[in-house]
Formats: C-alpha cells, structure tokens, sequence
C-alpha cells in the first residue's frame, strides 16, 4: 500500500511538473506579444507568470475536458481514469515532438519519458483489479459507467487545437483516436473487461462549460493566492 501511494504521488508531481513547463512557456508568449489577454482573466493585470495563469483564472477560462475534473473515486476509479489520460498524453506527446515549435517538442520529449511510466503503471494496475477478485472487478465496472462518458471529448477537436495544428504547432488529437481505443481494447481484453459500446459522450470543457467538480478544485487550490495577492514564501 505503501508502495503505491508514492508511486501515485510521483505521478502527481511528474504531472504538476509538466504543466509548470507549459505554463512558463505560455506565459513568455503572451509577454514577448504584448498581448493584453492578461486582463481578460479574472482581473489579472500586469505581466503574466505561470502563477497567475494557474491561480487567478477562472473555471470559464480553462479549457481541460471534462475527464481530468473529475473525482477521484474510490481505487479503481482513480486508476481507470489515469489510465485513460496517461494513454492520451503518450500519444499526444508522441506526435508533439514533431512540432515546429522547438520548445513544445523539448518539453514533449522530457514529458514522454515520465508519462511511459505512468501508462505501464496504470495499464498494470487495470489488469490486476479487472481480472482480480470479484470486488475489485465490479469496481472496475463501475469505473468505466462513470467515466466512459467523458473520453469522447479528448478527440473532439476544439478550434485552437484546429489551429495549432493548421500551423505545425499542435496535433491533430482527432487523428490519435484509432490508436487509443486500440490500446484500452487491449488493455481490457487482459484485464477481462468489457469494450464500452455507449457512444453517448460530455461535451464542453474545451470550451470553458465545465462540471461542478472544477469550481472545488479551484476553490482549494487558489484559495492562498487569491487570499493573500502577490504572496510569496
């Protein structure tokens, strides 16, 4: 137990370091252009940091899909949910490395590495509760009714990704589809679990329309820095 609760925390802070690296980046951007998008979220004025970016927006202004707000759940529901994103990141960071944009490439490059792991982390654990007890496989079940719904919307194409991809810069996540679906069969197929036929999906959090579940989060994770503007330790 202990074990994979470190295993687990690492993926976070493998994670955390990934989004503080496309953070950094895009605040460069925005203060290299002059741009002055820094005042259209949340009252944030002046020059834009990877702070700003990730505590003082609004859930409006973030444009996750809906998967990765959603709660954690019990075991298997935390694990089917970081198996389902950990494949997607593989395959995104796979094709990003291609882009133009040699820095996005850099941090593709760095990320895959980590997110290796977590994919053969997770897809392992997938296996091992869905052809383990009973219990545990019920609760694998259970995990994909509740988060099959939410898969489609990784592969709807939004119109920054259309853009970005139209520029070499981003990557058709349309076009990883195919090899996704082929590795969750896989998966399940071992982990003696059914292949969801549903082809009902959640739309919008692309487009900044998101679960309840968001506000929460950011609730707890803004808290000391909308509290406290400006504080530093």
């Amino acid at each position: 137990m202990l074990e994979q609760d470190i295993a687990i925390t690492n993926i976070s802070l493998d994670l955390i370091g990934q989004a503080r690296n496309f953070y950094q980046y895009a605040a460069q951007l925005i203060n290299e252009s002059h741009a002055s998008l820094s005042t259209k979220w949340s009252g944030v004025e002046g020059e834009v940091t990877e702070d700003t970016l990730a505590h003082l927006r609004s859930e409006t202004d973030f444009k996750n899909f809906l998967l990765v707000e959603q709660p954690k759940g019990d075991w298997g529901q935390t694990i089917l949910r970081q198996f389902f994103f950990s494949l997607y990141q593989y395959l995104l960071y796979q094709a990003l490395q291609n882009s133009r944009d040699t820095q996005l490439s850099a941090i593709a490059t760095k990320s895959i590495k980590e997110v290796t792991y977590h994919l053969r982390w997770s897809s392992e654990w997938v296996i091992r509760l869905g052809d383990g007890t009973e219990e545990s496989h019920n609760r694998m079940l259970q995990a994909i009714d509740a988060l099959w719904v939410y898969t489609g919307e990784i592969f709807q194409v939004s119109e920054f990704e259309a853009e970005t991809f139209k520029n070499n810069i981003g990557v058709d996540v349309s076009g990883l589809k195919d090899e996704w679906v082929k590795k969750v069969k896989d998966v399940f197929d071992e982990a003696t679990l059914p292949f969801p036929v549903s082809s009902f999906f959640h739309y919008g959090g692309k487009e900044g329309k998101h679960t309840g579940h968001l506000g929460h989060i950011l609730a707890e994770m803004q808290y000391l820095q909308r509290t406290y503007p400006g504080v530093t330790w």
